[in-house]
């Protein structure tokens, strides 16, 4: 839509943006340029929970928890602490496939009596010097909410439920409420005698993990009973804990039916390779840095099959007056050293639309993950840990979410219209406006003026991403893919980088 059809159209208070000389992208005035058109009525609350990360011990695979803890002095990588708080993830996921066959006691109390414990799915033995109260002291240094998953009696699994050594790994719902206890209640007695005086106070819990991904797991009969039982075991300890429960692959409407009293939300995950099943993808291996321009498209449509995923079980839940929670997701890409592809600017931009299309499903949708946390070489982290001596760093996805973790609204307001290669998002709270925009052409910028219907723009400033989409982060040293802040000049249109990832804050009055 082009700005004077639009102002015929709409009557709206325009102002077209121009990011002031010398400050980035500085574009040339252009009175046709196309708008972006927004429609600033609140239409649902974004939750701050779309933007959490995701920690799973990952063993052999990748040495993520191990590496975190400063072993000689008992604490977190400070490194990593101080990252992580620009970040700002507003939850902090624990679990995963490795709560099947965690025993939640064997972590917690004095650490020279922990029992260290076979990584049964990712290889490797865990020392257990993290635990319950380690992983919430991290979240409460963060800012973070803490999410734990329980062990959901081994999710069915047998070879998870009894590991080769014969030791029992399946937890039941009893083993559950007692850690509920243990965390939530003031004078549970196990945690005071470990020194712990204060309720770790977790309020969020999950039962089940890819339950419905295995024929050797749970069947859906057999979980939803069993999630009932959990619930209500969970919530005799504390009746005010959140809990989600497992209902991917069409269980979802099922789990509701019978099982929804007790829940709060639903949880499901999308992890895929954008690759599939296109034997000739630039994606593969290292055939990306081959052919930067088809890796590009790859890219930017990968998150068609997000989309897709999204809308099947938004269809399963909605009406039925409970929320999902997309305890992870993350592209899978095959690869050397997992997803090398993952650490370039491009995948940055991709998964910027994962936030975006999150964003606009932001009203039932209400957790959301796009990486694991971090670690040592898996490259779905969100942030990597050099090892043995080097400082932590964001990996492009990690930058993204931050990006938009630190600058968005509360409630999300409807983009009406958007150039063709921008893909647009718009959020409010109170008169400041937010846009989350990203130019999705890898070596064109684009203007675009903007329009709000019924409020004029009086200041904004624009926080921006843009680095050759063939760069790979392999440093926190040396790094472009850093946020540049520019105050805009509000008197023409404002251009967009070419694959670039721009937060726009912009303040407003009503129009008169």
């Amino acid at each position: 839509m082009r700005r004077r059809e639009f102002l015929k159209r709409s009557g709206a208070s325009v102002a077209a943006l121009c990011l002031a000389p010398g400050a980035i992208g500085a574009a040339a005035q252009d009175a046709a340029a196309p708008v972006v058109a927004v429609d600033p009525t609140p239409r649902h609350d974004l939750s701050p929970w779309l933007y959490m990360h995701f920690m799973e011990p990952l063993g052999a695979t990748d040495g993520s928890i191990e590496a975190s803890w400063d072993h000689a002095n008992n604490r977190w990588r400070q490194d990593l602490v101080d990252l992580t708080k620009e970040l700002a993830p507003g939850m902090m996921r624990w679990g995963g496939l490795f709560s099947a066959y965690y025993r939640w006691r064997e972590a917690v109390g004095p650490r020279d009596k922990r029992r260290p414990m076979l990584n049964l799915n990712w290889g490797g033995i865990e020392s257990n010097q993290v635990g319950t109260a380690e992983f919430v002291d991290f979240c409460r240094q963060v800012k973070a909410e803490p999410l734990m998953c329980v062990n959901f009696e081994a999710e069915g699994y047998k070879p998870w439920a009894v590991n080769a050594r014969g030791d029992v790994r399946a937890g039941d719902a009893r083993e559950a409420a007692e850690w509920v206890d243990y965390c939530n209640n003031p004078d549970n007695p196990e945690r005071i005698g470990h020194g712990r005086r204060e309720p770790l106070t977790i309020s969020v819990w999950q039962i089940g993990n890819e339950t419905s991904y295995s024929k050797e797991r749970f069947g859906k009969d057999a979980a939803i009973a069993k999630t009932v039982e959990f619930a209500r075991a969970m919530r005799k300890s504390d009746p005010k804990i959140k809990l989600i429960g497992w209902g991917d692959s069409g269980w979802a409407r099922d789990m509701i039916a019978r099982a929804g009293e007790h829940l709060n939300y639903v949880a499901f995950h999308s992890l895929f390779d954008p690759a599939r099943p296109d034997p000739n993808s630039p994606l593969r291996g290292t055939e990306y840095r081959k052919d930067p321009a088809a890796t590009w498209d790859a890219l930017m449509n990968g998150y068609k099959v997000h989309e897709h995923k999204l809308l099947e079980v938004r269809q399963q839940v909605e009406g039925l007056g409970k929320p999902l929670a997309l305890t992870e997701c993350h592209y899978t890409p095959q690869g050397r050293n997992r997803c090398e592809v993952l650490s370039s600017w491009a995948a940055g931009v991709s998964y910027a639309r994962f936030l975006n299309l999150h964003e606009r499903h932001g009203d039932l949708l209400k957790i959301a993950n796009i990486s694991d946390f971090c670690g040592t070489r898996w490259q779905t982290n969100g942030v990597m840990l050099p090892v043995p001596s080097g400082r932590a760093f964001a990996m492009p996805v990690a930058k993204v979410m931050a990006l938009y973790r630190r600058h968005g609204g509360g409630s999300f307001v409807n983009v009406k219209s958007a150039p063709p290669d921008l893909d647009v998002t718009a959020s409010r709270t109170g008169d400041k406006l937010y846009l989350h925009v990203i130019n999705t052409n890898r070596t064109q910028s684009r203007p675009a003026a903007l329009a709000v219907e019924g409020r004029k723009l009086t200041a904004a400033t624009a926080f921006r991403i843009a680095a050759d989409p063939q760069f790979e982060i392999i440093a926190a040293e040396r790094d472009p893919m850093r946020v540049r802040e520019a105050w805009v000049d509000l008197s023409g249109p404002l251009s967009f980088r070419a694959a670039s990832v721009t937060a726009l804050e912009i303040d407003t009055a009503a129009a008169t």
